[in-house]
């Protein structure tokens, strides 16, 4: 019996640890894992207390936004230089290139850099769309409250937008938060009521209502695939035997957030700066350094899914709820089912 899934995840989305030189660096993937050329980079320093970096091949080289400011795009002539075959090229940016310093990279595959005007919407968007792993960057000008196309040709589960041109906050929409709300990327607050997105995307639009009418924007939508990618919720128990979450695969990445309470950071988690369980290591999306759960872990990566492993608040808070955005190391079942295994 065959199954509909994505067999190699590392075909899409890939995390790539790295050390700074200080000088004119390339940055190239593990030999078959991540051999893609990335069109999303998402770099943070993991020694320091540095801003995040976000690249997209839409924007463009240099083009930089950071996850933890609400500051416009910056050009930054000494960061992700190039997009390679396998990886990418750094200048000698302090923040992405420190001699000496270390790196995560993560990085995901749309369409190569090729873009197309999607004409769905009120107005009028540049997308770049990966229909295969369910994900599109897509950039417009806004006519004030509006529905902009993306893609896809699903409805996303989870849509991340933030203004280039101006100093607004992260928005990020969820299924799991209704549409009526958002949740803020770049800040610690709960999940509100508000008319950004205003109701649910459909299979060729998603809906926002931005403040200003000459804003310039930049939206990553994602859609769930079988095996690759999962965007859900749970509600935690408080318990060092905790919360088992689902996804259908065994997790390379995570990302976690409370969504009942303010104070609450973002949490991070991969399968290369935690390769073994119990996963220790988190990043989150302010401009930390890497942190550590001191040896008892967050959680553990499983075949089909992940498993809570400490009474964190950020993570496990008995009766909370949580959003998630989990990719793939392995599909549960392949498509000619075989099972995955377990670490």
């Amino acid at each position: 019996m065959a199954y509909t899934t994505i067999d190699d995840p590392s075909a899409y989305f890939h995390t790539q640890l790295y050390t700074g030189t200080g000088s004119e660096l390339s940055v190239t993937n593990n030999a078959n894992a991540g051999d893609f050329k990335p069109d999303w980079i998402w770099i943070k320093q993991r020694n320091a207390s540095t801003d995040h970096g976000m690249f997209d091949s839409t924007r463009g080289v240099t083009k930089n936004l950071k996850t933890n400011k609400t500051d416009t795009e910056s050009t930054e002539v000494q960061s992700v230089k190039t997009f390679n075959t396998d990886g990418f090229t750094l200048g000698t940016s302090g923040d992405y290139n420190g001699s000496s310093d270390t790196h995560v990279a993560w990085q995901w595959k749309a369409n190569g850099g090729t873009t197309t005007t999607d004409t769905n919407g009120a107005v009028d968007s540049t997308v770049q769309a990966n229909t295969t792993a369910g994900f599109s960057i897509v950039t417009w000008t806004s006519a004030g409250s509006t529905n902009v196309g993306h893609g896809l040709g699903v409805a996303p589960n989870l849509i991340i937008i933030k203004a280039r041109n101006a100093a607004e906050n992260w928005l990020v929409g969820s299924d799991e938060i209704v549409w009526t709300k958002r949740i803020r990327l770049n800040l610690t607050d709960a999940s509100a009521n508000s008319s950004a997105f205003g109701q649910a995307p459909t299979s060729s639009i998603f809906y926002c209502s931005p403040a200003n009418a000459s804003y310039n924007y930049v939206a990553y939508c994602f859609a769930e695939k079988q095996g690759y990618s999962k965007f859900g919720s749970y509600t935690g128990n408080g318990n060092a035997d905790g919360t088992f979450v689902y996804t259908g695969f065994k997790p390379a990445w995570i990302m976690t957030k409370r969504t009942d309470a303010n104070n609450e950071a973002w949490n991070i988690q991969d399968n290369k700066r935690s390769p073994f369980n119990v996963q220790d290591n988190f990043i989150q999306t302010d401009s930390d350094a890497e942190g550590s759960a001191g040896g008892t872990g967050i959680w553990d990566a499983l075949s089909n899914g992940f498993k809570l492993r400490q009474n964190l608040s950020s993570t496990n808070n008995s009766g909370s709820n949580y959003i998630y955005m989990a990719f793939a190391e392995s599909p549960f079942v392949s498509s000619k089912g075989v099972p995955t295994t377990a670490r």
